[in-house]
């Protein structure tokens, strides 16, 4: 038994057993005491519960949304909304890489950015393309390209935020 305190290590598993029986009795003590978990700050909780009231508040929005906007719209700069989404995805992309590969704890905001631009992404693809040929590239390029790289992109930043500092 390797490791064991001097004179313990000639103990046969009798022995080990009795001295188990020994110590049943007596308290245990943890070696650390877990934790609580920090209360947050007065600033933190408020902006907790605005933030909670914002999305309660959007709510009766959405039904707004779903019954009163036509089922087509004309956008004046269509070209430069895309072209900009998949920017600020390359940007990300290269952000979380060059931070993962330095191993800088921050890549875990830079992936969770990206992933939700990715994901985000993958929706408007394919909510706006246009039946037939459209339609099938933006499938294709949600589930071979986008949602994978969300989906890395989310593990990364959980990765990283579950690690102890």
């Amino acid at each position: 038994m390797k490791g064991t305190a001097d004179g313990e290590q000639g103990m046969t598993m009798r022995q080990l057993a009795l001295c188990d029986e020994e110590v049943a009795g007596a308290e245990v003590i943890p070696l650390y005491e877990e934790a609580e978990e920090p209360r947050p700050a007065r600033g933190m909780r408020r902006a907790g519960v605005l933030l909670v009231a914002c999305g309660l508040a959007l709510l009766p929005w959405l039904y707004v949304l779903a019954t009163g906007l036509p089922a087509t719209a004309t956008a004046a700069h269509w070209p430069v909304a895309w072209v900009g989404l998949d920017a600020l995805e390359a940007l990300g992309l290269i952000a979380t890489g060059l931070l993962a590969a330095r191993g800088d704890r921050r890549h875990a905001l830079a992936a969770a950015s990206t992933a939700t631009l990715l994901v985000v992404d993958a929706w408007f693809d394919t909510t706006t393309a246009a039946p037939g040929g459209d339609f099938a590239t933006a499938v294709a390029m949600a589930l071979g390209a986008e949602l994978p790289l969300a989906a890395l992109c989310g593990r990364l930043a959980l990765r990283a935020l579950s690690r102890r500092a």
